[in-house]
């Protein structure tokens, strides 16, 4: 009896402690037994751009809305009839804004509007770059007196050559540092069981700023506007079986 009292009170210490007791963290870290090999590589191809976008816009200010509307309107007709005229179709010329905005005199002791100013954008698309320069001059040329940045793309059908072409690359890739590593860690692969992508800023495009005015001026140095290059990176993760 002596011997069994300490176990039966040591019991009904524990099962008090467990009730009542503070809470007791444990960490734990398993490693699952069977889990994939992944491992990831890079595919990275440059190509120069084949399309430019051009914002060419026109801003008036005047005492009378009707007639700063006028003349924004008969300098926006004159500016997409020039651009028309290089050869640029009218389904690429796109009116991206239209804005009114009242002018006040802020000195006055009423609120009182003193006149107007109207602007609008066009954004220009350009799949021929040789018409880069000419479209900002002429555009210019026609009373474009707000000339924003230009910026270059890929047209849809290069844009999936050229990705499809990164991601052999980074199949390429992944497939080298896999057998490399299995090689260097001992183990033996089994097949692809997953394939993933991550597209890296997917088409890194390039933007100039480009400053212009309206001046007629047909001596003037037409800009220099080149597309350089942009670049496709793709990263390409493949999950093998281990044997």
């Amino acid at each position: 009896m002596k011997r069994i009292a300490p176990v039966i009170i040591f019991f009904i210490l524990l099962f008090v402690f467990a009730k009542w007791g503070p809470a007791i963290n444990f960490s734990t870290v398993t490693q699952t037994k069977g889990e994939p090999f992944v491992v990831s590589g890079e595919g990275k191809v440059s190509v120069t751009p084949d399309i430019a976008k051009v914002t060419l816009g026109i801003q008036e200010s005047g005492a009378s809305l009707k007639t700063v509307q006028n003349a924004v309107n008969i300098k926006s007709r004159a500016l997409t009839d020039a651009v028309k005229k290089l050869g640029i179709d009218e389904k690429d010329i796109k009116t991206t804004s239209y804005n009114v905005y009242p002018q006040y005199d802020w000195n006055a002791p009423t609120q009182k509007i003193t006149g107007y100013q109207v602007s609008t954008d066009y954004e220009i698309t350009i799949k021929d770059f040789d018409k880069v320069n000419d479209v900002i001059t002429a555009g210019t040329g026609a009373g474009a007196n707000v000339v924003g940045n230009v910026s270059f793309d890929l047209n849809d059908a290069t844009k999936t050559e050229k990705m499809n072409e990164a991601r052999v690359l980074a199949v390429t890739d992944a497939k080298a540092k896999a057998d490399g590593l299995a090689k260097a860690a001992g183990i033996s692969l089994g097949k692809i069981i997953n394939v993933s992508e991550n597209q890296n800023g997917n088409v890194r495009l390039m933007a100039l700023p480009v400053s212009g005015g309206g001046g007629t001026d047909k001596s003037a140095v037409q800009p220099d506007i080149q597309p350089g290059q942009t670049e496709i990176d793709i990263t390409i993760s493949l999950s093998y079986e281990v044997r």
